[in-house]
């Protein structure tokens, strides 16, 4: 009937935010969330501008690579004003899937072809207050659209429920889409994020500050799938 292939497009996959470790042991960490278990890891770039914060660049990102290898798949949330500038030089430090901003960005067109052709997965990122159908049109030209659940900038926020609708409309339309969930999430607010459709887990703080991450990662994904195979059912 066809649609096996539209429901196995998509499968869960948990991203620590490796902004919640230790980063004075940055690539140690790293190691250790993907030995519990991390399916990748989410790197949050912050340029002062774009968000009012200061994180890392590209220089970071390459020493990393270096000290755990090809194999985490690198999930760059690229949180600054002028995104077509870093493209480059994240492909060249190791960088996996280059998610940007649509309000940081005049041309983002342009700027999918751009990370393409640097050999990266394209990722597209909104921000609370910008609505899911400024995303649409751009939409079959992406590998992953990122909901923002809190306010970029900053860890430790809380959960914005409010956004679910939009991974819910997300997943309506584009159903073999990546839809990312990214802010205050950890097992409080796991079951509404699977239920809206969301299927790529970024987990801050409740997973990487948690005694037994492990079991967290676990949780998490179990969770997502078990909605995932739900969705496929009821179609």
């Amino acid at each position: 009937c066809g649609t096996e292939t539209t429901n196995m497009a998509y499968t869960a996959k948990v991203g620590p935010s490796i902004l919640s470790t230790d980063l004075s042991q940055l690539a140690r960490e790293c190691e250790r969330m993907m030995e519990c278990g991390a399916d990748y890891l989410h790197l949050d770039v912050m340029d002062g501008h774009f968000v009012p914060n200061i994180t890392f660049g590209h220089p970071m990102v390459q020493c990393l690579r270096n000290a755990v290898g090809p194999h985490p798949f690198f999930d760059m949330h690229m949180m600054v004003s002028r995104p077509e500038q870093w493209v480059t030089p994240m492909a060249a430090a190791g960088a996996n899937q280059y998610t940007f901003h649509l309000e940081a960005s005049t041309n983002p067109g342009h700027l999918i072809r751009l990370i393409r052709e640097s050999g990266m997965k394209v990722g597209l990122a909104i921000k609370p207050g910008t609505t899911v159908e400024e995303l649409a049109p751009w939409a079959g030209q992406i590998d992953m659209a990122l909901v923002m659940t809190v306010e970029p900038g900053f860890g430790g926020q809380a959960f914005m429920e409010d956004m679910m609708p939009k991974v819910s409309w997300l997943r309506s339309q584009f159903p073999s889409l990546d839809i990312e969930v990214d802010g205050g999430v950890g097992p409080d607010s796991i079951h509404r994020c699977a239920e809206a459709g969301a299927n790529m887990i970024v987990s801050g703080s409740a997973l990487v500050s948690s005694d037994d991450p492990r079991s967290v990662i676990a949780l998490l994904r179990d969770v997502v799938l078990e909605a995932i195979q739900k969705r496929s059912l009821d179609r």
